[in-house]
């Protein structure tokens, strides 16, 4: 399919508009390089000084057929001038590289939103794949939206062939970055960033590298000449604290936060570790970072990475292991092994769409009941959740803190959206940092392997090797102080209570629950992990319209803060927003017999700021 476009001189006529906010979405086959396109335009948005919030959405087949419904790949990014929390409730601009892209993505296009669509890819066969009747290019199905139809893959093509030495396959994947040039004219962004990206990336291919500078000049050029578009828009630089940012994804956050807490301590980190979606860019982030004293073990299954990781904690290592939600399943005996053996212990799980397999691409908070209860007998550990891309650098420390302060496992529970999803961060000062100790017994006169802390509960940490304290660990039941091998059933009872005792008093040590608007009133929204941005965005609004609503977040999910029941006794109902069947809702309901109500959404897809608004209305 071939079109010539005619395009004006360069001197027309175009207007220039400022706008607050704007919500894009870049989606295509899981080939077209969708990702690559939208993390490149939040780098450069971040670079121009904008708040920025993103939402990757992966295929969860590996290798869908191209042009089929499964095999989409999109990337939404929120950017803004204001303080935003969320990537956006509905795109304002909808980029579809195929019909399947377009079949997909359309029902989320804001009404009137901007359409841009690469017509080369509407062949019948393309048609036929997403499953449409006739061409939605040509029936009016794209009527109330502003479309703009562009050849996208042709545009490309002529402007590469007689340019580059490289197969038409080869230019074609430079198509993505037309289409990128085209959205850096539109939303009046620097292509410097870019430029300078992929003369790194590919500086080892020339040709390639080339291509793709070509590409998105081309797009660039051709969105500032072509009457195609009659206006560009700007989005001013957000008004943020002073100080050095940088963008982060959760995962990565996660990652320096753990060797941070390494630093901090002067203990080295081991993570043991089996890829899983979404869990495996933390190895690999970490795997990066060796000259910090970081090893990076990938483990032949789950349960190995989780004992190694045990092994070390052990030896007085930072021991961690991370996985997501079926991952979490193999592992649950050994973290009961670390629960008996009292060894320090992070387990991070980002979790996803379940149960089995489920939706490995997509994000969900159902495995709350697996970390709180989800081990043989009575096997309590300490859970907390970050709430956003950047706080999952804060936890990861907080993690850290707990599980060495307490000497038991601690649960970091972060997801799917919080794990790909990127914000700018803003790089703490070393000072400004927690403060994590690690004590080491190392007297042998009266040394108890079972003794406890008067404060906190937890036993000695005495490293293998210490002459003078010499014990002995394992699975079975343990006699109090001595840790001796004991199936008496009254020290049995007296262990159990003993071991959720401790994990009860970590509750003395973390910081109460704090309240989003009055301390009472007719509604509050109650919230974890990475609900926090939703919620709290919908709270504000509601606010300002003077309704009687407010919002406390829990980033400690067992024990729960101490204030917590004081915080709910305060509100006539209690609402609780989470991607599971009412996990949290019904642990709320069991501790402090509060009829919350649980609003739940299991879509494989984060709530969005007006659902939650609709549900507070039902109940003001």
């Amino acid at each position: 399919m071939s079109t010539v476009i005619e395009t004006p001189p360069e001197s027309a006529d175009k207007n220039f508009e400022e706008v607050e906010t704007v919500t894009i979405r870049f989606a295509g086959d899981s080939g077209d390089g969708m990702q690559l396109t939208g993390t490149q335009f939040t780098n450069t948005s971040a670079v121009v000084g904008n708040d920025i919030s993103t939402l990757p959405d992966f295929p969860a087949e590996i290798r869908a057929p191209a042009g089929s419904l499964p095999g989409v790949s999109g990337f939404q990014l929120n950017f803004s001038s204001q303080d935003i929390r969320t990537p956006g409730d509905q795109p304002n601009v909808l980029v579809a590289m195929n019909p399947a892209a377009l079949k997909v993505n359309l029902p989320d296009l804001e009404e009137g939103g901007t359409l841009i669509i690469n017509t080369d890819e509407f062949t019948k066969d393309n048609l036929d794949k997403a499953a449409y009747k006739s061409n939605p290019l040509e029936d009016g199905t794209l009527a109330g939206y502003r479309v703009h139809k562009l050849p996208i893959t042709t545009l490309n093509m002529n402007a590469l062939k007689e340019q580059v030495k490289l197969s038409r396959k080869e230019m074609d994947r430079c198509k993505n970055f037309f289409a990128l040039g085209v959205l850096y004219w539109l939303y009046d962004r620097p292509m410097e960033p870019t430029l300078n990206w992929i003369n790194s990336k590919f500086s080892k291919n020339p040709e390639v590298q080339k291509a793709n500078e070509i590409a998105l000049r081309t797009g660039y050029n051709f969105a500032d000449t072509t009457e195609v578009f009659t206006t560009h828009y700007t989005v001013r630089k957000a008004q943020i604290t002073p100080g050095k940012y940088r963008k982060i994804t959760g995962n990565e956050a996660t990652a320096i936060g753990f060797v941070a807490a390494s630093q901090l301590v002067g203990r080295p980190l081991f993570y043991g570790s089996y890829p899983i979606t979404p869990a495996s860019d933390i190895l690999h982030e970490l795997a990066r970072h060796k000259n910090f004293g970081v090893k990076t073990f990938q483990a032949e299954d789950e349960i190995a990475a989780v004992c190694a990781a045990i092994g070390a904690s052990f030896t007085g290592h930072i021991g961690l292991t991370g996985t997501s939600g079926p991952g979490v399943a193999l592992k649950q005996e050994a973290i009961g092994l670390a629960v008996m053996t009292e060894l320090p212990l992070v387990i991070v799980n980002v979790q996803r769409g379940g149960p089995s397999t489920g939706l490995p691409t997509k994000t969900e908070q159902a495995d709350l009941f697996q970390a709180v209860w989800g081990r043989n007998g009575e096997c309590p550990a300490i859970v907390l959740a970050p709430s956003t891309p950047a706080d999952c650098f804060h936890m990861a420390l907080e993690a850290v803190r707990l599980a060495f302060k307490y000497m038991t496992p601690v649960f970091y529970l972060s997801d799917g959206y919080l794990a790909n999803g990127a914000e700018p961060w803003k790089i703490p000062a070393i000072d400004d940092l927690p403060k994590i100790e690690i004590k080491f017994a190392t007297e042998p006169e009266g040394f108890m392997p079972y003794a406890r802390d008067e404060e906190t509960l937890a036993r000695p940490y005495a490293i293998p090797g210490t002459p003078g304290l010499e014990h002995r660990i394992g699975g079975i039941e343990k006699q109090h102080l001595t840790g001796n091998v004991n199936y008496d059933p009254e020290n049995h009872h007296f262990m159990v209570k003993l071991r959720q005792e401790k994990i009860d008093r970590a509750a003395n040590d973390i910081q109460p629950v704090e309240v989003f608007g009055e301390k009472s009133g007719k509604i509050l929204l109650l919230g974890w992990g990475s609900t926090y941005g939703s919620i709290t965005s919908a709270v504000e609004k509601l606010q300002r319209e003077g309704k009687s609503v407010s919002s406390a977040h829990l980033r400690h999910l067992n024990p729960f803060p101490k204030n917590l029941g004081e915080v709910l006794s305060g509100f006539e109902t209690v609402i609780i927003p989470e991607m599971n069947l009412g996990q949290l809702c019904t642990m709320i309901r069991a501790k402090y017999l509060v009829d919350a109500i649980p609003f739940s959404k299991v879509k494989g897809r984060p709530f969005q700021i007006r659902e939650i608004i609709r549900k507070v209305e039902e109940y003001l």
